[in-house]
């Protein structure tokens, strides 16, 4: 696809999402690449205007160089982003009481502790990253593994050919002892890629996945 129609695409696309206010985000795109530019005021709309590029057809890869602006004056104190993040990590299902702990430092809120799946490393961002005054969430949340390699092998496969939008076949799973997951092959479009590797990480054990993946 041509980049000047692949942007103009990105645009519209951005300014149909509802829940964003695009006006102040600049997009450049070369060979399929995508640079996203300008501010918004929450980083949650940071992470969907990512969201909504990845979606979009023709996209190879995406490079996020947006600021946090938060409207107006009042900046949320660190210690009140903090009770609150813990709160709302208290309150979420998903995630064990007392599993993560909170660091915040000038708007940017770091997550530790051990967690038995990656899909409550992944619920703790999306609780804080919604919170008034958070600039940036860096989740270092530890998976611990509880499964062998070949099990987590097995599932993500199975996960794979479950999937009507991927194309298992073309895509081959390796695992090693330490939870590392790597993705080699080719996928047709960047969103497919994007579900390959969510299936790796939906696996229970997985700490880290290497997407080798192609887009052709």
């Amino acid at each position: 696809m041509n980049d000047m129609v692949l942007r103009q695409n990105i645009l519209d696309e951005l300014e149909f999402e509802p829940s964003l206010n695009a006006a102040n985000i600049g997009v450049s795109v070369e060979n399929g690449v995508v640079t996203l530019t300008g501010h918004v005021p929450t980083y949650m709309e940071k992470n969907t205007a990512a969201d909504v590029v990845c979606r979009v057809k023709g996209v190879r890869g995406i490079a996020q160089d947006m600021e946090v602006r938060p409207v107006g004056s009042h900046r949320t104190a660190d210690d009140e982003i903090a009770k609150r993040a813990l709160n709302i990590l208290n309150w979420n299902t998903a995630i064990p009481e007392g599993a993560v702990q909170v660091q915040v430092e000038d708007g940017w809120v770091v997550l530790t502790g051990t967690v038995e799946w990656n899909y409550q490393k992944i619920a703790a961002t999306e609780a804080v990253r919604t919170l008034p005054g958070v600039f940036d969430v860096a989740n270092n949340i530890h998976v611990k593994p509880h499964v062998s390699s070949f099990d987590v092998k097995r599932r993500i496969e199975d996960a794979l050919k479950r999937n009507a939008r991927v194309a298992a076949s073309d895509i081959r799973v390796k695992v090693d002892d330490f939870g590392k997951v790597t993705l080699e092959g080719r996928v047709k479009v960047w969103a497919e890629r994007s579900l390959a590797t969510r299936a790796a990480w939906s696996a229970p054990g997985v700490k880290m996945v290497e997407d080798l993946l192609t887009v052709a």
